[in-house]
């Protein structure tokens, strides 16, 4: 009898303790449960919902602005000279309109037409340019940052003024140069900055250097793309020439989202692009460059795109001492703007060319002295020039000469 009673009694301790666990094992999965819906997503069933926007989906801008040849003749430098009381050189007050306009922009460009070798090797104006290096300080005061090395002037003075030049561009920061180099591995190079989470390089070739040859060996002295011939089809020199120019474009064009490439090319002192001009920019938008940027003619040309790809065939003067004959197209020059879009989605990158505008720039120069660039949009034109408003409607209908919706800038009101 007794050992039935203990049996009875350990049954009801191992019944007790399966409730006990049992009851546990409920809790312990209503936690868990609890839990678990606490910080589960609120949309994850929920059809109605949004689609959540990837980290990576995003769009980024830059600004660019581009202007035209810096053209500095002796009448330029020694106003300059004034300006700094004779110890030195002060370029700035020529450039006060431009600065206002330029700080705008995240990017800006500009063609440095005569080499910067320093007085230390002699200043000198037309035929053979060197000027001081206080020209690029000016520049660089106005918010300049990709400037093109390679013209038909870069080698005027010989090696050494480049070796200058290069010197004092590599003391700048932030500031990118092309189309002149201190050595074949410079030349070589890839060069990629980068603005805005969007990266970019710039690329510079002249068609030649006025019959003063590049010292053999050192070609990496200025970026020559020659076109001498009659007929761009069968000129062998450019053609064999164009080889060069894509490996160059092979070596960075994976390695940015933005590539831009700086032409000296054309006729000076005409406004119609030639068939060399025509195939060259075809030839590089094939290769997938985005902006051409051109220069040397003196004068403004047209503004187009080929594809998606931005051309612009001569950007003019920025600022010359040149004569005001030619109904003062030599005193004409532009200044070209556009937005650049990166979108990325889904871990690819898309860039788009938007915004594009132009406005027309005056060089005012009366009696060689008091040097001004001065935008047409400015309420100040008309003290520089009484026929600004000819001049307007004469040079915008250049610019949209082979694209009648490429839009230029309105005069003030």
């Amino acid at each position: 009898m007794a050992k039935k009673r203990r049996r009875v009694k350990r049954r009801l301790r191992v019944d007790r303790i399966l409730i006990l666990l049992l009851i546990l094992g409920i809790i312990v999965f209503g936690l868990y449960f609890g839990i678990t819906h606490l910080f589960k997503s609120d949309d994850t069933d929920n059809s109605n919902s949004k689609p959540s926007v990837k980290e990576e989906d995003k769009t980024y801008e830059l600004s660019l602005v581009m202007v035209g040849d810096n053209l500095i003749h002796d009448s330029i430098y020694k106003e300059a000279n004034r300006n700094a009381n004779y110890d030195g050189y002060d370029f700035k007050p020529m450039y006060t309109y431009l600065k206002e306009k330029v700080k705008d922009y995240d990017l800006a460009y500009y063609n440095q037409e005569t080499i910067l070798g320093g007085d230390e090797i002699g200043l000198s104006s037309y035929p053979t340019f060197n000027s001081p290096y206080e020209v690029g300080d000016a520049m660089i005061d106005a918010g300049f940052n990709l400037v093109s090395l390679a013209t038909n002037h870069t080698i005027d003075r010989g090696e050494k003024a480049v070796l200058n030049s290069c010197a004092y561009w590599q003391k700048q920061d932030g500031v990118m140069t092309a189309g002149s180099y201190c050595s074949e591995e410079e030349r070589n190079k890839v060069q990629v900055m980068e603005k805005n989470n969007i990266t970019y390089s710039l690329l510079s070739y002249t068609y030649g250097t006025n019959g003063i040859p590049v010292p053999s060996g050192k070609e990496y002295l200025v970026n020559v793309w020659p076109t001498n011939g009659n007929n761009p089809n069968t000129d062998s020199e450019y053609q064999s020439y164009k080889e060069t120019v894509k490996e160059d474009i092979q070596r960075v064009r994976d390695k940015v989202d933005v590539l831009m490439v700086a032409m000296h090319w054309g006729v000076e002192y005409t406004h119609t692009p030639t068939a060399y001009q025509i195939d060259m920019a075809k030839f590089l938008e094939e290769q997938g460059v985005d902006i051409i940027i051109g220069s040397h003619p003196h004068v403004v040309m047209p503004v187009t795109w080929i594809n998606d790809t931005l051309v612009i065939y001569s950007l003019g003067n920025l600022i010359s001492a040149q004569e005001t004959d030619l109904d003062y197209a030599k005193m004409v020059g532009l200044m070209t703007s556009v937005k650049i879009t990166k979108t990325v989605k889904n871990g690819e990158s898309k860039i788009t060319l938007g915004d594009l505008n132009n406005e027309l720039l005056y060089t005012s120069h009366p009696s060689w002295r008091n040097y001004k660039v001065i935008p047409f949009s400015s309420p100040d034109i008309g003290n520089y020039n009484s026929d600004y408003e000819r001049l307007y409607n004469k040079y915008s209908v250049v610019i949209k000469n082979m694209d009648d919706t490429i839009p230029v800038v309105a005069l003030s009101e």
